[in-house]
């Protein structure tokens, strides 16, 4: 199957101008100025004229199996669906678990990003979840991350909040030595990303991680970095010393913390590299919201169309160039998991994760390794029990 967008202005995500991008199943393998298909070539002409074309997103952080439970049973947030992630534009999920690693486990969470590339995405996970130790597959971090395809990393362990398991710094480093060694010798990221709680400590146990260990800085991803102004703080601190962060999004969710833009605009003020940002949703996560007392007050629940919604606004509200938004939804997070051999940007050889916006931003069509998943802003590919 071969598919030519015609026309095109292209965001690789830096601008190329109008180009056609020739898709060949699962690969783009032709990107210039003009591409014309000999006669009798059966291919699929999309004419993109004025629409922009854009790498798929990369969301880093979705509950997959979905997360919360900290109200009880009945606030176990559900399973995400195929459609819901597409018509977001997302084209590679890394899926993980949250406090709740009693009524879920790893084992699911690798099920899921299985289904989820049967269904046409990309999935990966990490091992482990708020509590220590990490949960596994095989009983090893190490040998997770060194033997399944599926799992690049470990995480989201949480420090400084009070649904942790309060690890101390001996644990931490260790399980990071086990996810750098995993990671060499599986040819991953060995990712061990953090959630930042609004605990005094703050990233303090990751600036002793890099200061008294010889795991890189950039092992390590802190996420939930808007949590607070002294996280933030912090985070700036970490990203100046050559430290990755990542947002979370709040999108058309109303929030008090600081908006994603401010806090790109503080970290670039700062002299951080817009190279060392990424956004991510929390999709099906808890946004659970606690009193002084750490009594629940109040759930929500994160949605994945937000890592969208805070791109188009960023662009197109808050004229940030297209470019840098995109880095950090496309290309950077590709980085972070090692990926970017094939994902990220659109280049001759890389996979046909791509999507179609109109000239305001409105996802017209996404491709999932070449295969339209959205067509005029509706999925036109349903999961396996998706109605």
């Amino acid at each position: 199957m071969f598919t030519l967008i015609r026309g095109g202005k292209v965001h690789a995500p830096g601008e190329m101008g109008n180009r056609d991008i020739l898709i060949a199943a699962a690969k783009i393998v032709k990107i210039g100025d003009r591409i014309d298909l000999p006669r009798g070539f059966n291919a699929e002409v999309v004419e993109a004229g004025a629409k922009n074309v854009t790498p798929g997103f990369i969301d880093l952080h979705v509950h997959i199996i979905g997360g919360g439970g900290e109200g009880g049973p009945s606030t176990r947030v559900p399973e995400i669906q195929l459609s819901q992630i597409t018509r977001a534009g997302v084209t590679t999920v890394l899926g993980l678990l949250g406090t709740d690693d009693v009524s879920r486990h790893p084992e699911s969470l690798l099920a899921k990003a299985m289904g989820l590339e049967k269904e046409g995405l990309t999935a990966y996970i990490l091992v482990g979840s708020y509590q220590f130790p990490p949960v596994t597959i095989t009983g090893s971090v190490r040998k997770d991350i060194a033997l399944i395809p599926q799992v690049i990393g470990v995480g989201e362990i949480a420090i400084s909040d009070h649904r942790s398991s309060q690890p101390t710094f001996e644990q931490l480093a260790k399980v990071a030595a086990e996810a750098r060694v995993g990671g060499m010798l599986g040819g991953k990221a060995g990712l061990v990303q953090f959630h930042i709680g609004g605990g005094e400590r703050g990233l303090g146990y990751l600036f002793r991680l890099v200061e008294d260990t010889e795991v890189p800085i950039e092992q390590f991803l802190p996420t939930h970095i808007t949590r607070s102004p002294a996280v933030f703080e912090q985070a700036v601190r970490f990203a100046q010393t050559g430290g990755n962060v990542d947002i979370t999004v709040s999108g058309k969710r109303p929030t008090r913390r600081m908006s994603t833009g401010e806090a790109i605009r503080q970290l670039l003020a700062a002299k951080v590299s817009v190279e060392r940002i990424t956004l991510s949703s929390d999709a099906n996560g808890s946004m659970p919201v606690f009193d002084e007392k750490g009594n629940l007050v109040r759930m929500g629940v994160g949605d994945i169309g937000n890592l969208y919604h805070e791109f188009r606004s960023l662009v197109t509200e808050e004229g940030f160039p297209v470019s840098d938004i995109l880095k950090c939804i496309t290309l950077n997070p590709a980085k972070r998991i090692k990926i970017d051999g094939r994902k990220g940007s659109l280049e001759e050889g890389k996979d046909a994760d791509l999507i179609v916006f109109d000239q305001d931003w409105r996802i017209d069509r996404v491709y999932s390794l070449g295969r339209l998943m959205v067509s005029g802003g509706k999925p036109v590919v349903k999961g396996s029990f998706e109605r």
